[in-house]
Formats: C-alpha cells, sequence, structure tokens
C-alpha cells in the first residue's frame, strides 16, 4: 500500500502521454481536398459507375477488372444501366481523368495510400501512340 501514491503518479503520466495527441490535434483535421475534373469527365456527369460508389470502391472495381482480364480474357464490363466499357485502367479511366496529379495523387497522398497500379501503367497512354 505504500506504493500506491508512486502507482496513481504513474497512471497519470501514462495517459497524459498516451492521449497528448488527440488532445494537440483536437480539432484541426484537414478537409479532403477537391479534384479537378477534366472538361470530357465533367460532360459525362456519371463514371463507369455511380460518383459515391466510384470514390469510396474504386479499388474494388479495378480489382475486379484486372481478375476479368487477365484470367477470363472479357474485355468488356457493361454496368447496371447497360452502358458498356473497356476494362482498361488506362485507356478508359484516364481519358476522362488525365491529370493524375490532380486527380489520383491528391486524395491518394490525403489517404497516405501508394497503389501498385503506376508499376505498369503508364500515366498517358494515347500520348505514346
Amino acid at each position: 500500500m505504500k506504493d500506491k501514491n508512486l502507482i496513481v503518479t504513474g497512471l497519470v503520466i501514462f495517459l497524459i502521454i498516451v492521449l497528448f495527441p488527440f488532445w494537440y490535434n483536437r480539432g484541426k483535421a484537414v478537409p479532403p481536398p477537391e479534384v479537378k475534373l477534366t472538361d470530357k469527365a465533367k460532360a459525362a456527369k456519371e463514371c463507369v459507375l455511380s460518383r459515391d460508389y466510384m470514390k469510396a470502391e474504386h479499388m474494388q472495381i479495378l480489382d475486379l477488372w484486372r481478375e476479368t482480364v487477365v484470367r477470363e480474357g472479357n474485355r468488356i464490363y457493361t454496368n447496371p444501366q447497360g452502358k458498356e466499357f473497356v476494362m482498361s485502367l488506362s485507356n478508359t479511366c484516364l481519358d476522362c481523368h488525365s491529370n493524375k496529379a490532380e486527380f489520383c495523387d491528391k486524395c491518394h497522398n490525403f489517404a497516405s495510400v501508394r497503389p501498385y497500379c503506376w508499376d505498369c501503367h503508364i500515366e498517358n497512354p494515347k500520348e505514346t501512340k
């Protein structure tokens, strides 16, 4: 029982150290970046799927496309509205979202995500033809 004061003091110091980052950064959250769409993307009004779905789940659809193209050889994706798209990051997605630095990189940097898409895909495929 003699160590009661030491234990309480140690717990208080521990809690201060652990909770300090939360207190220090309270109210300092940075809003997500606003991405800049190209004129073609603005004119289309909708991507392959709805805007909210694409913002949250675009990596899942890109993984599905990769698996479908590589394993099944199917290159055409039909969305729920019946519109067909070629399953290609370089030619379909980057056709409307061509400014990688203003569109992809802003959100990926904000979320601290390092996608491996660009290991294989070039940023401006139409410029190389």
